[in-house]
């Protein structure tokens, strides 16, 4: 006798939809053990190809804390973890987003960052240097100080995201949200952090680093003309942000350029990660 399923072959589970259920079946299983990250990982690796995932802790004024990651090749390692963690996430959209205010949900990239930032030398270091074109992230609001960020991308094919592809993840949010809430309350997350974990100032770290960005030689209005252009806005969005003219942006960054001894943003960009390695 034939099955209602095989009188209506569109009722027929695909093997896509039948390793989706099997891989969040595995993920709600593990949910309480510190290797759930994986679990989460492969469940969203079976919608879709995911090439490189980080999950990171992002805790109110404090640095963000690597948890899990998976796909990076070895050659952009250091830089994409060590040298992130250490100072470049002091400059990334995400987690300035996130440290003013970032409402959980999913955002590729190019929704949250400046207008001009993908011709910035911090993207052309720190994501181009290192294989990836663009990210998208998850952020979860486990409580009021403390988010969990699934940062996912095409690292190795160096490609982005289709709508569709982006359609796909964005679909999955609630379930990832979710999921991520009961990692935290079933003690997961817990087991996947270190001991002791020393609290800082992130924000005003953050802001101390750059207003005191070089010395006693620039004004006020330089250095948020400086901290502007390194995050990646234009002249024309750092006039919108000062709510100052086109034309006295300019004036400033040409009297900072100036002062620095530097002609392009790209030397100012090593300038800046220079003297954060001595901050």
């Amino acid at each position: 006798m034939n099955t209602k399923a095989s009188r209506h072959p569109s009722l027929t589970p695909s093997l896509g939809f039948q390793a989706w259920n099997v891989s969040v079946a595995q993920a709600v299983a593990n949910v309480a053990q510190a290797n759930f990250p994986a679990y989460l990982d492969a469940a969203l690796s079976s919608l879709l190809p995911v090439e490189c995932v980080l999950l990171g802790l992002e805790c109110k004024g404090q640095p963000p804390q690597p948890i899990y990651q998976r796909g990076i090749p070895e050659i952009y390692l250091e830089d994409l973890t060590s040298r992130y963690y250490a100072r470049g996430y002091l400059l990334d959209p995400f987690c300035l987003a996130i440290e003013n205010g970032l409402a959980q949900g999913f955002y590729p990239l190019a929704e949250i960052a400046p207008d001009n930032f993908f011709s910035s030398e911090y993207y052309k270091n720190y994501y181009l240097k290192c294989g990836a074109v663009e990210d998208s992230h998850y952020i979860i609001d486990l409580d009021d100080q403390r988010k969990l960020s699934l940062c996912v991308y095409q690292g190795c094919s160096g490609s982005r995201f289709s709508k569709s592809q982006l359609n796909l993840l964005r679909s999955a949010e609630p379930l990832v949200r979710e999921l991520c809430l009961q990692f935290d309350r079933t003690g997961g997350l817990a087991q996947c952090l270190p001991d002791e974990h020393a609290p800082s100032n992130l924000s005003r770290h953050i802001r101390a680093a750059f207003m005191s960005f070089g010395g006693d030689g620039l004004t006020d209005r330089e250095r948020e003309i400086a901290h502007l252009l390194l995050r990646g806005h234009s002249v024309k969005s750092s006039a919108k942000v000062l709510e100052i003219s086109p034309q006295t942006v300019r004036m400033h960054r040409k009297n900072l350029y100036t002062k620095l001894a530097v002609n392009s943003q790209a030397e100012l960009f090593a300038l800046f990660i220079d003297w954060l390695t001595r901050y």
